[in-house]
C-alpha cells in the first residue's frame, strides 16, 4: 500500500517561518486547510501549532476542525452554495460572499440558530473567479448592512487561481481603496483587508505589499515551502513537509518497444516509438498507485535516474534503465509532490497517511 507522510517538525519550522514574518508586518493570517481533505490526524497536527483562524472551502472539514478545537476560528473560503447555508453558519464563523441572496439566507439561518454570522465579501480584480463587479460594490455593501444577525468583517479579494493573474502593488492598493471608500460612505469599520494569499507572500519581501492589506490566507507555503509568485522554492522555509512512498510489485527486464498493434491507452493517449527500440530491453517497476490517486504530471522521483514510462487506474510503470540501485520487489520508491499532486494524494482513500515525529 503507498503512504504519504507528514513531517510534523519541518511543518512546525515552516509555520514559525510564516509566524514571524507576518507578525513583524502587522498582518494576521489564517492556515488554508483545504489540502489535507480533513484527515483527523493531519488536522490536529495543524491546529496544535498555534494558529487562531484555519480557512476551507468543505463544510465537512470545517465541521472536523470544530471536532478537534471547538475555539478556533473557521473561515469557509469560496461562494456558499445554498443548500449548504444551514451547515456553513453552524460550523464557519466567517464565510467569502459574493451573491445577495445566498447572504439573506444565511441571516435567516443565523437568526434560527442565534448566532451572528460574519462575512468577507470578495470583489473582483480581474481573475475571473469569485469576486462582486466594482460598479456594484457600494450598493452590495448597502444592502448586506441592513441584514439582520450578519457582520462584515471584511473585504477580500482572489488571484491566481484561475487564469494566473498575479496580485502586484496597484491591484492591492485597489482593493485597500474600496475598503477605505466603505468605512467612508458607512462609517463602519472593516477589520481585514483580505488581499494576500501564498502567492502575494513575495511581495513582503519586496516591500511592495501595501500598509492597507492586513490579512493573509496561506496554504501552499505553509505545506510545500514554495514561492508561487515565481515558481520555486522560498529560502529557509522547507520543501519536503509531504513524502510519497509507493511500493514496487513488480520488477522485471522487459523490452523497450511494445508488441502488437496499438490504439490509444486507458487515458486516452496514443504513442510513437522509434526503430531504434527494437531488440533493446530495460529494468521496469509497477508500483501500486495510478490516474485514479494522481496524474504522473504532479509526482516526481527523488531518485533523477528513474523516469516515467505511463500510467492506468492503478498503476504506474517506471523506466529503472539498468536498474544500479539493485531496487527490488517490495521496495518503496520515494516522490515529491506539487501543488495538485499533495492535494489528489491525501484526497485519495486509497493512500495510507501517516505522520512522521
Amino acid at each position: 500500500m503507498a503512504i504519504v507522510t507528514l513531517d510534523a517538525k519541518k511543518l512546525k519550522s515552516n509555520f514559525v517561518f510564516l509566524q514571524n514574518l507576518f507578525s513583524k508586518h502587522q498582518i494576521q493570517w489564517s492556515i488554508v486547510t483545504k489540502m489535507l481533505c480533513g484527515n483527523k490526524e493531519y488536522l490536529s497536527e495543524v491546529l496544535q501549532l498555534g494558529i487562531k483562524q484555519v480557512c476551507d472551502s468543505r463544510v465537512s472539514n470545517l465541521k472536523a476542525i470544530k471536532a478537534i478545537d471547538p475555539t478556533i476560528e473557521t473561515i469557509y473560503i469560496k461562494p456558499p452554495a445554498k443548500r449548504s447555508v444551514s451547515s456553513i453558519v453552524k460550523y464557519a464563523d466567517i464565510s467569502m460572499n459574493t451573491e445577495i441572496r445566498t447572504i439573506q439566507l444565511l441571516s435567516e439561518a443565523a437568526q434560527k440558530q442565534h448566532k451572528t454570522h460574519k462575512i468577507i465579501i470578495m470583489i473582483e480584480l480581474g481573475e475571473l473567479r469569485e469576486g462582486v463587479m466594482g460598479d456594484d460594490f457600494m450598493k452590495f455593501y448597502e444592502d448586506v448592512f441592513r441584514l439582520k444577525n450578519i457582520e462584515v468583517v471584511g473585504i477580500g479579494a482572489n488571484l491566481s487561481c484561475l487564469y494566473g493573474v498575479l496580485p502586484n502593488h496597484d491591484k492591492l492598493i485597489q482593493l485597500s481603496l474600496y475598503e477605505q471608500l466603505i468605512e467612508a460612505r458607512f462609517n463602519r469599520q472593516i477589520p481585514y483587508v483580505s488581499g494576500g494569499s501564498s502567492v502575494t507572500i513575495p511581495l513582503i519581501f519586496q516591500h511592495l505589499l501595501p500598509k492597507g492589506i492586513n490579512h493573509f490566507r496561506v496554504g501552499e507555503t505553509l505545506f510545500l515551502g514554495t514561492d508561487v509568485y515565481n515558481e520555486k522554492p522560498l529560502k529557509k522555509m522547507h520543501t519536503d513537509v509531504f513524502r510519497l512512498y509507493s511500493e514496487i510489485i513488480e520488477l522485471i527486464e522487459k523490452p523497450m518497444m511494445p508488441m502488437g498493434e496499438t490504439a490509444t491507452n486507458v487515458d486516452g493517449e496514443s504513442f510513437e516509438f522509434v526503430e531504434d527500440l527494437v531488440g533493446k530491453k530495460t529494468f521496469r517497476a509497477i508500483v501500486d498507485i495510478g490516474l485514479l490517486d494522481v496524474e504522473q504530471r504532479h509526482i516526481f522521483p527523488v531518485d533523477e535516474n528513474i523516469s516515467f514510462v505511463g500510467a492506468s487506474s492503478d498503476m504506474l510503470v517506471i523506466d529503472l534503465g539498468e536498474n544500479f540501485k539493485n531496487y527490488q520487489v517490495g521496495d518503496l520508491l520515494e516522490f515529491k509532490m506539487d501543488y495538485m499532486g499533495t492535494l489528489r494524494i491525501i484526497n485519495s482513500k486509497y493512500i495510507e497517511k501517516r505522520v512522521k515525529h
